[in-house]
């Protein structure tokens, strides 16, 4: 017998069920040096200067007028994030973030990581599109979005050739706002200053994925965070497209799964 698992999903108070997408041709939103994208220094620990973005972006109630990308895989607003250990949500330093993965990159051992915000009119479709398909039960018209990328960065200490690809995704209308964290090539999970292996990347305290609101109460960890499991996020969502996971995340967080779930078996 072959266990198939449906998770409900938080939605203004009540559960909506979950349902499967059909598959996207691609699962990353278009990046790099070819679409205009800025990039951050290559330096350990590094991050992006304070980026003032057109459109605020409401997270948790709050609204913010700037961001920074940070080197070791979180989007962070009011201040810099250079810690390469990660912390289990909720976090106390009171920095709210969204976190697609966060450990110890090194783009000095390879890869970029890239970002843009946006106001192209196919992007926006395109996103409006996503968050219909997945079954949000919301109207949504963004009217900007946030694209930040690690593309096949490296970890900390890497004697190996293993890399990570994943992306960050923030979209609003000025009221709503929603996140898409997408996972092309999850290979590694740590780097050696977290007492990962030279070799392999793994071991260790492995990376945290999900996001916090800073209040230390309103908080999400995605489910294998800081366990060996978080390798095989790429094969985990919670939209029913593997390697995707898709939040509101204004005032009412639409996208978590609750704790129920409901198992079929076939």
């Amino acid at each position: 017998m072959e266990s198939f698992c449906i998770f409900l999903l938080l939605a203004v108070g009540s559960a909506l069920p979950f349902l499967a997408a059909s598959p996207k041709t691609s699962l990353l939103y278009p990046y790099g040096k070819t679409q205009g994208d800025s990039e951050n220094p290559v330096a350990d620990d590094g991050n992006s200067p304070e980026i003032t973005i057109k459109k605020s972006f409401s997270f948790y109630g709050k609204k913010y007028n700037s961001l920074f990308v940070n080197n070791n895989g979180v989007v962070s607003f009011g201040k810099y994030v250079s810690e390469y250990t990660p912390s289990a949500f909720p976090l106390k330093e009171g920095i709210p973030f969204v976190a697609p993965f966060w450990s110890d990159v090194d783009n000095r051992v390879s890869g970029s990581i890239f970002w843009r915000q946006t106001e192209d009119s196919v992007l926006l479709s395109r996103f409006a599109a996503d968050v219909s398909r997945y079954r949000v039960n919301i109207s949504f018209t963004p009217v900007w979005m946030f694209i930040a990328t690690w593309d096949k960065v490296g970890y900390y200490g890497s004697a190996s050739n293993k890399v990570n690809t994943f992306q960050a995704v923030l979209a609003t209308d000025g009221e709503i706002s929603f996140i898409m964290l997408n996972y092309a090539d999850i290979q590694w999970t740590t780097g050696t200053g977290n007492d990962g292996d030279i070799f392999t990347g793994l071991g260790g305290i492995p990376a945290q994925a999900g996001f916090d609101s800073g209040d230390t109460e309103n908080y999400y960890n995605i489910p294998g965070s800081r366990t060996d499991g978080i390798l095989n996020i790429k094969k985990t969502t919670n939209v029913g497209e593997p390697g995707c996971w898709l939040f509101q995340v204004d005032k009412s967080i639409i996208g978590v799964p609750t704790p129920e779930i409901d198992c079929l078996d076939e």
